[in-house]
């Protein structure tokens, strides 16, 4: 696929909103759009749709909620991987309809819906086979570090900021237009892991996007890592060990399997991380080696083998 000329379009228009709250104590209030330095603008670009925009099933939800009245569009890794050409396994949608009203729509064009996380606006919707998570446009209320209050919204900008990196920011139409609000297309195409407006601010709001970076790092990076992002992490660093174990595994898991995950495992020993968070000691020079050897082999790689 290939980046064509870019045109943009103010989208700034705030919406009603529908209000949702989860998460804890100690937190901060964000009444706003996420402040990036500059007002966001959507940068609207065109690729070559690949073939699962336009499969059965997608479509039929597509056609759905918008014969319903409602905005839909593909967010998240689909988007990011299809512009990356990268396989594609899980298919995220985002509406402007509340989930409620998501699952209406859906149960009266008989599409079993199943509201595996309706508390935090996202169901998983079965057309036929395959399954697609169907979650409302957020906003970011208040943040503790570890939990999240927000709203539901209709604006899409208010929902793309509240997202970690620039290119996972990225939303798009079946017809392959593609929605930037922070140049996360030429990041993408940089190999460039870049926080959305303020990195320190995005690591306070949530300490597993330490993880998240080294994670992204590993696997889209084609340069040094950012220096505001790699400064941000090593400030918050000492608090993902008080992250619950799962979703600190959820992260170094997916960097342990990374192509060549020693560059940034010895990133990760430079801030003071891996002796937090693997006590009895990470040799990354063997790290190295033995990633070395898988490939000569022909091993697919395993984050266990490689502790």
């Amino acid at each position: 696929m290939r980046f064509s000329a870019l045109s943009r379009t103010d989208n700034r228009k705030t919406l009603h909103t529908y209000k949702h709250r989860r998460g804890g104590e100690g937190t901060r209030s964000r009444h706003s759009p996420r402040q990036t330095g500059k007002p966001p603008l959507s940068v609207v670009d065109k690729i070559s749709p690949p073939g699962w925009m336009s499969e059965p099933d997608t479509t039929r939800l597509f056609d759905t909620l918008k014969k319903a009245g409602h905005s839909v569009r593909f967010v998240g890794g689909c988007v990011r991987d299809s512009i990356a050409n990268r396989p594609v396994s899980d298919i995220d949608l985002a509406t402007d309809a509340d989930p409620d009203r998501v699952l209406e729509v859906l149960g009266e064009a008989m599409i079993r819906a199943v509201p595996t996380g309706i508390e935090h606006g996202t169901i998983t919707a079965i057309p036929d086979t395959r399954p697609f998570e169907i979650t409302t446009l957020r906003k970011d209320v208040e943040t503790d570090g570890r939990h999240a209050s927000v709203e539901f919204t209709k604006d899409w900008v208010e929902d793309a900021s509240r997202r970690d990196f620039t290119f996972n920011a990225l939303s798009a139409d079946p017809d392959g237009t593609v929605y930037d609000y922070f140049d996360g297309l030429c990041d993408l195409k940089a190999g460039r892991v870049r926080f959305i407006g303020d990195a320190m601010e995005r690591v306070v709001e949530d300490y597993l996007r330490v993880l998240r970076f080294f994670r992204f790092h590993a696997h889209y990076a084609k340069t040094e890592p950012d220096p505001q992002a790699l400064a941000a992490c090593r400030a918050g660093a000492p608090n993902v060990g008080a992250l619950p174990g799962e979703r600190i595994w959820a992260e170094l898991s997916r960097t342990l399997i990374a192509p060549k995950p020693g560059p940034v495992f010895e990133l990760m020993e430079d801030i003071g991380m891996l002796r937090l968070l693997l006590p009895v000691g990470c040799s990354v020079k063997r790290m190295e080696a033995l990633t070395a050897l898988e490939t000569m082999v022909s091993f697919a790689p395993d984050p266990i083998r490689r502790l």
